[in-house]
């Protein structure tokens, strides 16, 4: 076992690694006799997944717990249910995740159960028939939602091949092909103990996080090869028009722009940039577009965290006679941006409201094990919570406007509506 040399955020927050690769996070919290548990396994979500098995992790984590070597489906339900805990499974773009949390009496037995889950599922065909319906069901009311309609439509015209250009839950033809041999080879490949960070906050110490952990995955050895990427997609923009005609009473609108990957030095200041634009009752999108025009029921904008580039996107809901004058809307806020530096206090402003609402995210142990467990999965090192306020900090006018000229010019165009004609 090593202790990592960089300085932790505190002297209550330690991360280390056992002999057989697992990383491991432990931050002390006495204050509640609580304990929240994150377990990230990198080089899996839908990054790795091929093209014909899209979906495989979304249906890898609804089965996972659905049984074991020595214990049903039933009987894993009922032991978290005794302790009054809680224990999942999720996937995203570029991780799988397993989450616990239970009161300090109970980890033991809860990580043990984890332990019994991950290292040894039996994933029962019954079990997977039945995940499968529920996913298919899930899939085709997305396929009734303007919304989802217009972002899987953006996300695929601006991903094309790439794997980010696929809904985490694959599509029904991909998932009715995943098979139980797929599942098992899918978690022999991918569930190597050298893929795996552990973070847990709550009232444990180190010695006995460190304990607990070894005694349950200790033993785990590295008998999968270690997998390599396949090469990716290469991303080029190209903006594009798509539009779905749908009985609705409202027109969704998104615009997207290809952007960058968390590592990027223009990470820091898209995210302030999505916050200025469209995060809140205060946000430029909301007051210049819904306050001011009318235009919208509903304005705003995102920017995922992503490894590889990813999307920068706007996005309206209004009335169909409104949609032309709703894109110029989007689009005229977005070039303000290239034309027009942001004031000393639009930019402070943004600045608190992004680093008030990151504070906020970390007041549960389950969102500070999330939180450090993510940014070490994601190759940022638990150091990048002190690192990210000192980065939205530095951020000046001058270099909002050189991103907003780098990223927001050329967008694709997403549209979801009855009676849309475009000028």
């Amino acid at each position: 076992m090593k202790q990592f040399s960089p300085v932790s955020p505190s002297k209550f927050i330690h991360r280390l690694q056992l002999d057989n690769g697992i990383t491991l996070i432990v931050r002390e919290n006495p204050t509640a006799d609580l304990i929240s548990g994150r377990f990230f396994w990198k080089q899996a979500g839908t990054l790795w997944e091929k093209p014909e098995k899209a979906g495989i992790f979304h249906l890898l984590a609804s089965v996972l717990t659905k049984g074991t070597q020595t214990m049903s489906s039933l009987d894993i339900a009922e032991a978290i249910e005794s302790m009054g805990a809680s224990l999942g499974g999720d996937t995203a773009s570029d991780y799988f995740m397993m989450s616990i949390k239970t009161v300090s009496a109970d980890f033991k037995a809860i990580l043990n159960l984890l332990a019994e889950i991950v290292r040894s599922p039996t994933f029962p065909e019954e079990e997977i028939t039945l995940e499968k319906q529920l996913i298919c069901q899930s899939i085709r009311s997305q396929q009734e939602q303007p919304f989802n309609i217009a972002f899987n439509q953006l996300r695929q015209t601006m991903y094309g091949e790439h794997p980010y250009g696929r809904s985490i839950l694959g599509t029904e033809e991909t998932v009715c092909q995943v098979s139980r041999e797929d599942l098992q080879q899918c978690h022999y490949e991918h569930f190597r103990p050298s893929n795996l960070i552990i973070s847990l906050s709550g009232n444990l110490t180190l010695n006995q996080g460190v304990a607990l952990i070894e005694k349950t995955f200790g033993t785990w050895e590295n008998t999968s090869p270690h997998l390599t990427l396949s090469s990716l997609p290469r991303l080029t923009v190209s903006p594009s028009e798509v539009i779905t005609h749908q009985s609705s009473q409202q027109t969704i609108i998104m615009l997207g722009y290809l952007a960058v990957g968390v590592a990027h030095i223009d990470y820091p200041v898209l995210k302030l940039l999505s916050t200025y634009l469209g995060n809140g009752l205060s946000s430029r999108l909301f007051v210049e577009l819904r306050e001011k025009k009318g235009l919208a029921y509903d304005v705003s904008a995102f920017f995922p965290t992503r490894l590889h580039p990813s999307n920068f996107v706007t996005y309206i809901g209004t009335a169909p006679h409104n949609t032309n004058i709703a894109i110029e809307g989007l689009k005229k806020e977005t070039e303000r941006l290239c034309e027009i530096e942001l004031t000393l206090e639009e930019l402070q402003t943004a600045k608190n409201k992004l680093l008030g609402q990151y504070a906020l995210g970390k007041q549960t142990n389950a969102e500070v094990a999330h939180l450090y467990g993510w940014y070490e999965t994601l190759g940022l090192g638990i150091e990048f919570d002190q690192k990210f306020p000192e980065f939205i900090n530095n951020i000046t006018s001058e270099m909002v406007q050189k991103a907003a000229k780098n990223y927001l010019l050329s967008p694709y165009v997403s549209i979801v509506g009855s009676e849309i004609t475009i000028n």
